[in-house]
């Protein structure tokens, strides 16, 4: 990450997450879930730039190929953006997006 407010902005719309205020610094924000049962996702300040094929990266899963395309569009509406996947294997059951940083993250719909 390289703009920690607009990947909290980011994350939190996503996920339906909050900020873990006891963890907020100028490098480094936890979300938890919004119920209070605790910590969800950290986000860390980097100072080098997102992969083009990272080796970790997040994977959301839904239960529906209608599902993938509605929380596609969703988080294209939050600021995600498509990016041009060179990888995808035959009959791909998962989507690459990348968040407003740049980070390559997947949407997988389960039922393939």
């Amino acid at each position: 990450m390289d703009d920690i407010p607009r990947a909290v902005t980011f994350w939190t719309s996503a996920l339906d997450l909050v900020v873990w205020e006891k963890s907020a610094t100028p490098r480094w924000r936890t979300l938890e879930h919004a119920d209070g049962s605790g910590p969800a996702l950290g986000l860390m300040l980097s100072e080098t730039p997102a992969e083009r094929h990272p080796r970790i990266h997040l994977d959301l899963l839904v239960d529906t190929t209608e599902e993938q395309e509605a929380e596609i569009e969703r988080l294209v509406g939050l600021g995600a953006s498509r990016i041009d996947w060179d990888l995808y294997p035959p009959d791909s059951d998962f989507v690459v997006l990348a968040d407003p940083d740049g980070n390559a993250f997947c949407v997988v719909d389960m039922s393939r």
